[in-house]
């Protein structure tokens, strides 16, 4: 209560000056916000509000960015040799304090630098223009660290967020103004500007110590390092793990699209809240799995032979490309976003296909970066609007011809 008090006072002291806004904040972000409308008219009154749709996304995050952690730590040890390969969710060699604790110490830092820097940008701009804090970078920071390299350094993630939170959203207007998802801004420029760093190619190991004593004994570093699911396939090599292994999330990958098993669990959270919208998180798999049964044709009717460089990804059983790479997991996450994507309910349809069949193309066709969804997402952020106003359209022609008919 004496913090409440304090904040109250703060306030008042800074009403109408420069730094008002980040006092209103911190107010905001703790306790209910005294004002939620200003101005006449219709306000509709519900129990939600911006801060809580936030929270309730970040809750559907959490368990992957959990397993992440425990993941980053046993992908560790397993290139080191120290743990045999599990097949088991619920494996002991996998839920253990020391993988936790390797995963923590690597994915931690990218949590806070995510935050910090993002919040620092939010609350410059706030004092700038002079209006309130606003929520919508909650997601947005706990997005970023789920779908960067566990790996990447820690000076291009502030790089990439500081461009993405001015680039992506605030010379819009802000959040709710954005015609690109923020999250997805900052991994395209990590893509485009250090493409080396998020091929997500190689196998992490943590620290220079464990390094150094292989180096000292004689070991070739190059031993431990190998490539992820997609990498394989897209280079025609083999894969290692089972179906299991790829659907439980006991992979190399990004920290938080690993697990399709947690990102089920999380969409069907997000749908029963009615944040999520089911209709472009099925069509986005439909989609997915159109092309991929297109490129099995194309395979079985002996078109692409196996000394293509596109055999490998084409060959892949088209329901296998939901458990491997991040396609779940954007349309979970990503492709659901309310302000970038289609809001009337035949656009959510086609914007959703659109983003899982284009992602598989991209997928194959560019074996570089086996990875398309992230991109295709961005290009229907950018083509959500303009379907929207083509379904609107044919609504209104399709009116104005029953009123034609009706007058006749």
């Amino acid at each position: 209560m004496g913090l409440k008090q304090n904040l109250h006072k703060l306030k008042e002291k800074y009403k109408g000056k420069k730094m008002a806004p980040a006092f209103n904040a911190l107010h905001t972000f703790l306790y209910t916000p005294n004002e939620t409308t200003h101005g006449g008219g219709t306000h509709i009154k519900a129990a939600d509000d911006l801060k809580r749709t936030m929270n309730t996304v970040i809750m559907a995050l959490i368990p992957c960015l959990i397993f992440g952690m425990f993941n980053a730590g046993y992908q560790h040890y397993r290139a080191l040799g120290e743990i045999e390969a599990t097949h088991g969710f619920l494996s002991s060699s996998f839920w253990t304090l020391d993988n936790f604790m390797v995963g923590l110490w690597q994915v931690l830092p990218l949590v806070i630098v995510s935050y910090g820097v993002g919040l620092a940008v939010e609350f410059v701009f706030a004092v700038i223009k002079g209006h309130e804090v606003e929520e919508g970078y909650l997601v947005t920071g706990m997005l970023v660290p789920l779908i960067v390299p566990v790996d990447i350094p820690l000076w291009m993630l502030a790089v990439a967020v500081i461009f993405g939170v001015v680039i992506g959203k605030e010379v819009f207007g802000g959040t709710g103004m954005n015609i690109l998802n923020p999250a997805l801004t900052i991994r395209a420029f990590l893509f485009f500007a250090y493409p080396t760093w998020m091929s997500g190619d190689k196998v992490w190991v943590h620290g220079a110590v464990e390094r150094d004593q292989m180096i000292a004994a004689g070991q070739n570093l190059d031993a431990i390092s190998g490539e992820t699911i997609l990498g394989a396939y897209a280079q025609n090599s083999s894969v290692m793990y089972d179906y299991w292994d790829m659907f439980w999330g006991l992979i190399p990958g990004s920290v938080g699209e690993t697990s399709k098993f947690l990102i089920i669990i999380g969409a069907l959270f997000l749908i029963f809240t009615k944040i999520g919208s089911w209709r472009i998180i099925l069509s986005t798999l439909i989609g997915a799995l159109v092309m991929g049964l297109i490129f099995n044709y194309v395979v079985d009717f002996g078109w692409i032979g196996e000394g293509s460089k596109f055999y490998g990804l084409m060959s892949v059983p088209f329901w296998q490309h939901l458990i491997i790479g991040s396609i779940l997991f954007g349309a979970v996450y990503m492709a659901t976003d309310p302000v970038t994507a289609s809001q009337t309910n035949r656009g959510k349809w086609i914007y959703g296909f659109l983003i899982g069949f284009i992602s598989i193309m991209i997928r194959v066709f560019n074996p570089a970066y086996p990875e398309g969804v992230f991109l295709a997402i961005l290009l229907m952020n950018v083509f959500a609007p303009t379907i929207d106003h083509y379904v609107i359209q044919a609504n209104v022609k399709k009116r104005m011809k029953r009123l034609k008919v009706k007058t006749a």
